[in-house]
């Protein structure tokens, strides 16, 4: 088969801000992440990774990749988290190619659907399409885009539970959603139980590949997407993370930790306060841990 030669863009969503007005314990309002989107392109197709979820950010973002002037033949999801796939559908029609994703990340969007009416519909009210999972999964979970082939890598839990990234040898690139985050404050809310040893065997999985270039789906889109930077910069977090959980005897303190902690972070500090409230909702006897994430957010 004929090769020709693939480069990639990324385009960051600012932060939305949230339907919840009560401050965060710092006094600032509650936005969310900056959401990144990626697009793997040869000279005439290529492919959509991770897109956005609310009505603006979609039609934002549709602009940018129409200007791209490729076909895309797929949309890719690299898991289940509605603020990366939510819009899937709105993209696919659009632009007349399949949902692809792992069958775990399937399982988790299913999940996600279901919360839809406790949290997603309630935080942002109006704005969010109507996203039923229409997800298929390729053989071997691999692409190919003018010659070159694209992995679907499974890498575990990392801020949910069986997500992926799509490696690109040939670009020296990783899209890896939600598997590392590049100058944003994490979202932890999902990893009691062992769930940070798991996160850093995910981003030692992701190392392995050897990439040179990582696009985090949550992004400062004034950094660059040095891998070595980006990883170092995730497993330091979760290191600090680790660290203020087993001093910290409230989420409140804990908030007021990693912030003092990580001065440099100027995003995600709503998601730190969620990722908090979990938690620290879950030391408590009997607690249920759907509930807790989802109350986490009010």
């Amino acid at each position: 088969m004929e090769t020709h030669a693939i480069g990639y863009a990324v385009h960051v969503c600012d932060p939305l801000p949230l339907s919840v007005t009560e401050p965060l314990p710092n006094g600032e309002g509650r936005t969310f992440q900056p959401i990144s989107t990626t697009l793997v392109h040869g000279e005439r197709d290529a492919v959509l990774i991770d897109p956005p979820f609310t009505t603006d950010q979609i039609e934002e973002v549709a602009a940018w990749v129409a200007g791209r002037g490729r076909n895309i033949i797929a949309i890719i999801a690299t898991h289940g988290h509605g603020d990366h796939w939510f819009g899937d559908n709105e993209f696919a029609e659009r632009f007349g190619a399949p949902v692809v994703a792992t069958a775990g990340a399937i399982a988790v969007m299913h999940g996600n659907v279901a919360a839809r009416p406790f949290a997603w519909d309630k935080l942002w009210p109006g704005q969010i399409p109507d996203a039923p999972v229409t997800a298929v999964t390729v053989p071997d979970n691999t692409l190919t885009l003018e010659g070159h082939d694209l992995h679907l890598v499974e890498v575990g839990h990392t801020d949910t539970e069986q997500t992926s990234v799509l490696h690109v040898p040939d670009l020296g690139l990783v899209a890896a959603g939600d598997a590392l985050y590049n100058g944003a404050h994490m979202y932890i809310g999902e990893s009691a139980g062992g769930g940070l040893d798991a996160w850093r065997a995910a981003i030692s999985t992701v190392e392995a590949l050897a990439p040179r270039h990582i696009v985090a789906g949550h992004k400062n889109k004034d950094l660059d997407d040095d891998a070595t930077r980006v990883i170092a910069g995730t497993r330091q977090y979760l290191d600090s993370a680790e660290t203020a959980l087993k001093k910290c005897s409230t989420a409140t303190e804990f908030f007021h930790t990693m912030v003092a902690r990580h001065p440099d972070l100027l995003y995600g500090k709503t998601l730190l306060w969620v990722g908090a409230k979990a938690l620290y909702a879950l030391r408590e006897p009997d607690a249920d841990p759907v509930a807790a994430s989802v109350a986490a957010w009010f």
